[in-house]
């Protein structure tokens, strides 16, 4: 007779201490930009996931218990997080373009190709999400070795030892994409903030106004001359200066 194994049981660890500075906050305001709301939201989503994850497994789910902490749940997390900083920051870099575009009298044609397109957002958005990549590899690991504790005995204690440690080292470079994408703010504030110097500087053209200087100073001396007698005035010239006259 074949005896059933006795899986080993899932402990979810303990996740808040190797977010580290994703929990306690960094102290910046990368670019004067206040991302606490994002941080605290991405926190939030991990912890959750740990503590659904906990229930799943104490309720001998055990599937379920690595897939809400398995690498799409991550990803998703951090997903979410990028595309709100993304949405805050482009939203921001539009309004400051078009508030310099007003302030130099820039005319409404213009100032509609200063606005970011949607190729603009989302370049920002794909710049600020590739501070991720840090994180693809444990997260890569956090499937494969899930996938392992989930068939691991009490003679398989190690499997499981392996994801939880795949778990904690996922959330430690959490914290450093996060750390990377504070950078990243910076980098595209100082990009934004020259493109809306340009704006700043420009100013009308003044072709036409010469253009039509030398129009006048043409104009002027051509009557001059015409008055002065050394150029013959022309018929129609003489027919509207007369009639002018007649009116008189």
């Amino acid at each position: 007779m074949t005896s059933s194994k006795l899986l080993l049981p899932l402990r979810i660890p303990e996740l808040g201490p190797s977010l580290g500075k994703l929990v306690i906050g960094t102290g910046r305001t990368p670019g004067a930009v206040r991302l606490d709301a994002i941080r605290y939201r991405l926190v939030t989503r991990v912890i959750e996931a740990a503590g659904e994850a906990r229930r799943l497994s104490a309720n001998e789910e055990r599937g379920p218990a690595v897939a809400v902490l398995g690498r799409d749940a991550w990803l998703a997390a951090w997903d979410e997080a990028v595309g709100a900083l993304a949405t805050t920051l482009v939203d921001r870099f539009d309004a400051q373009l078009q508030a310099e575009a007003r302030a130099v009298r820039m005319p409404r044609r213009l100032r509609r190709r200063v606005a970011l397109d949607h190729g603009e957002r989302r370049s920002v958005a794909a710049r600020l999400g590739s501070s991720g990549a840090i994180l693809i590899p444990a997260l890569d690991a956090v499937e494969r070795c899930g996938e392992t504790a989930l068939a691991a005995t009490a003679l398989e204690r190690d499997a499981v030892t392996a994801w939880q440690e795949s778990l904690k080292t996922a959330a430690r470079k959490l914290e450093a994409a996060w750390l990377a994408l504070e950078d990243a703010v910076e980098a595209e504030t100082a990009r934004w903030a020259e493109v809306t110097d340009r704006v700043a500087q420009w100013r009308k053209p003044l072709w036409p106004l010469w253009v039509l200087g030398a129009l006048a100073v043409v104009l002027a001396g051509w009557v001059g001359l015409m008055f002065g007698g050394y150029l013959p005035a022309p018929e129609w010239l003489i027919r509207l200066w007369e009639r002018g006259v007649g009116r008189l």
